[in-house]
């Protein structure tokens, strides 16, 4: 079963562009950075995923791409992330043996408990508050339901949406053991001091286990 990790890196749009940003982040020693290009054309995705492997390659940072295990499979990334309209997990693990760590996304107390039949390495649980990052956003699920979701699964879930230094005690005392960051990185001239910097607001937050 694939282990805690704590801050989960989500690249997209990041001011410095792609490369610096992920380099900033194996810099900083993030276990699991993503990269997600909304409606960007494929070959611009491909080409981004194959720079960003070379740069996670050989290092502890996992690599993952959102959305398409066919780009992540050509891209030689460790995993994809899919959401409840993707690909179902047991297809991607059938069709790309290669990518070793499949995640899915869940919205609600109900998905999360499904997930646990689909067998994912990891669920994303969010949006915790309101985000810009997506053109339809899903309702927003406050920290007390994130945290009964996070609760629910035997594996690792990552609270994901309008995550912050000022709002990121607040989820991890709620339970959060991982956690993932857009805007609070990716909107940072400064990225690794922005890693840093939530990677010691988390150091000091004292966790509170809720599973079991």
């Amino acid at each position: 079963m694939m282990e805690d990790f704590g801050l989960y890196l989500v690249m997209t749009n990041p001011v410095v562009g792609y490369e610096r940003c992920c380099e900033a982040a194996v810099k900083a020693g993030v276990r699991i950075v993503q990269l997600r290009m909304k409606d960007a054309p494929r070959d611009e995705i491909v080409a981004t995923a194959r720079a960003l492997r070379r740069i996670t390659a050989g290092t502890d940072t996992i690599f993952i791409v959102n959305d398409d295990p066919s780009i992540a499979a050509e891209a030689g990334a460790d995993g994809v992330h899919v959401g409840q309209g993707d690909m179902p997990v047991a297809e991607v693990r059938r069709q790309y043996p290669s990518l070793r760590i499949v995640g899915l996304s869940t919205h609600n107390l109900a998905q999360a408990e499904a997930s646990i039949a689909a067998k994912p390495d990891y669920i994303g649980v969010g949006p915790v508050h309101a985000t810009p990052t997506k053109k339809i956003p899903d309702p927003t699920l406050g920290v007390e339901q994130a945290a009964k979701m996070i609760a629910r699964v035997p594996y690792p879930a990552v609270a994901i949406g309008g995550i912050d230094g000022g709002n990121l005690p607040e989820i991890i005392r709620a339970g959060a053991r991982n956690w993932a960051v857009v805007r609070a990185v990716c909107g940072s001239k400064d990225p690794y001091t922005a890693i840093v910097e939530l990677q010691k607001i988390a150091n000091e937050t004292t966790p509170i286990d809720k599973r079991g």
